[in-house]
């Protein structure tokens, strides 16, 4: 296989066999599906430029995503990742992000390369797909429509959807359940620790992709069983259980 598109990862499950075979397919939304950053970074310093305070870079911002977009206010307010802001700034920071990100939702966001061909390639070969999120439905649902995607996934999981997000189990389990399978006929693609730590607890197959928002970290330290450039990589790794 091309080294460029496949390597074999940190896997804590033992030896993998390639093509893998599974039955359903969950993909991640931020940094997986969709390169989001930009208008994550916008809405951020559109926030802070109300509240008078300075701007920073969209690399910074970067960093910041990967667990939610209270926690990327809060780090965004602190300029740090672990940061807390006083009580009081983040409540009236929190509605002032969430409406200048509605409003620029799409600006700049779109498809990563491969994204597109890549779930044709999964549809193609029968298998069910799935999104799961930590994103709110009230982003996620005119994301996927503004990008052509909302169509292409039998269920749609953001994070208000269920009582626990990822990295809890409880997103990948609640859709093996409705699709009548086990958790190790499943595979979520993603890009971050959330991602990596919600399949193994689990107890399904996960492939990262390098190109997204592990919160400034790099995906080869993750446990997985292979890292992929595309999604449509990917695709090509697996065959229909």
């Amino acid at each position: 296989m091309n080294n460029k598109k496949f390597r074999y990862a940190n896997s804590s499950i033992g030896n993998i066999a390639f093509p893998l075979p599974v039955k359903v397919v969950m993909i991640d939304l931020d940094g997986t599906l969709l390169s989001t950053a930009d208008d994550l970074a916008l809405a951020a310093n559109l926030m802070l430029r109300e509240l008078g305070k300075s701007e920073l870079s969209i690399d910074t911002i970067q960093s910041y995503i990967g667990k939610g977009i209270e926690r990327l206010v809060k780090r965004s307010l602190t300029g740090d990742i672990n940061g807390e802001p006083d009580a009081e700034l983040l409540a009236k920071a929190l509605p002032i992000y969430n409406r200048n990100y509605a409003e620029n939702l799409c600006v700049s966001t779109h498809p990563y390369p491969g994204v597109v061909d890549g779930i044709a390639n999964l549809q193609k070969a029968g298998f069910k797909l799935a999104c799961i999120t930590n994103k709110s439905e009230v982003f996620t649902l005119p994301l996927l429509r503004a990008t052509n995607l909302f169509g292409c996934f039998e269920i749609i999981l953001s994070g208000d959807s269920l009582p626990k997000k990822k990295p809890d189990p409880m997103p990948l389990t609640h859709i093996c359940k409705y699709f009548d399978v086990q958790p190790h006929e499943a595979l979520l693609l993603g890009d971050s620790l959330n991602d990596a730590i919600a399949a193994r607890a689990a107890g399904c197959h996960v492939f990262c992709l390098p190109y997204g928002y592990n919160e400034g970290r790099d995906v080869h330290a993750l446990d997985c069983d292979a890292i992929v450039d595309s999604i449509f990589d990917a695709s090509n790794l697996l065959k229909k259980l």
